[in-house]
């Protein structure tokens, strides 16, 4: 019963970095827009950051649950 609760955190986890990944990319962009607002580019800049640090976490987690179901 663990290996499946772990299984399906993991599945949980990386689509949670899949969705980090993609809002990071948006912001990159919108960060390197040169007719957004200079608000709206420090905005998406910092944004960027923290989906790269939320990205990081969730395929963090997605490993160690990953590991976890093999056990």
């Amino acid at each position: 019963m663990e290996t499946v609760k772990n299984a399906a955190n993991y599945v949980a986890e990386t689509v949670k970095g899949t969705d980090a990944t993609a809002s990071k990319e948006v912001n990159k962009n919108v960060a390197k827009d040169s007719d957004a607002g200079l608000g709206t580019r420090a905005q998406a800049a910092k944004d960027a950051v923290g989906n790269k640090v939320d990205e990081k976490k969730h395929d963090t987690k997605a490993d160690v649950h990953k590991e976890a179901a093999k056990h």
